[in-house]
């Protein structure tokens, strides 16, 4: 049996009014279509433009690489600071050791012109148990960085020589160290005590 067609119906079974309001339209698709690509561009921009935990530490492994020069310009002044830190704390700890020294030193200075004493006295006799007791204390404190001075003929040196006499002499053509009252001592580069000493002097005849 053939099929009945209804007049004002089309295919679809859309009502046709004949103006062609009832077609469907093909610019619909169209613009739905244009609108999910325009969605789907957006959403592609979002993730292109979002920073990512690898961008970052891609971002840190580049500047790691490649230092800027203001990143230099501190690593050098950190680094200059530290050297002066060092030199500064070396220096100072060197500083203290000799102040240290130099107080103990200074307590063992009397019992040393006692010793001297007793030597150019004669009653330093060898071998005795003064006499080795005298060569380790003076040992001890040559390990620490004690030298006495103070020689009969030296040059008179007023920077070391503390004057107590003059002698005028015949035998000398310059200013000698005739005697020696007391022994100077040094203690590294530092003048712990001049030497009392007595002074020749060239005599006018």
């Amino acid at each position: 049996m053939a099929d009945k067609k209804h007049p004002g119906k089309d295919a679809a079974g859309v009502p046709d009014d004949g103006t062609g309001a009832g077609v469907p339209s093909e610019a619909a698709p169209d613009a739905a279509s244009a609108g999910d690509e325009e969605a789907a561009a957006s959403a592609d921009g979002i993730e292109e433009d979002e920073l990512t935990v690898q961008d970052i530490l891609d971002a840190a492994e580049r500047e790691v690489a490649e230092p800027t020069s203001e990143h230099l310009a501190d690593l050098k002044r950190v680094t200059a600071e530290y050297a002066n830190y060092r030199r500064r704390t070396e220096a100072n700890r060197a500083i203290e050791k000799e102040r240290v020294t130099g107080d103990i030193v200074k307590v063992l200075i009397p019992v040393l012109d006692d010793i001297y004493r007793a030597e150019k006295h004669g009653d330093l006799v060898p071998d005795s148990a003064f006499a080795t007791i005298a060569a380790k204390l003076r040992a001890s404190v040559e390990r620490l960085g004690l030298t006495s001075f103070g020689t009969v003929g030296d040059p008179f040196d007023p920077t070391m020589h503390e004057a107590i006499f003059q002698q005028p002499s015949a035998a000398v053509d310059t200013e000698t160290v005739g005697d020696v009252a007391e022994t100077g001592y040094y203690l590294g580069s530092t003048l712990l005590r001049a030497a009392k000493v007595v002074v020749q002097v060239p005599s006018d005849g």
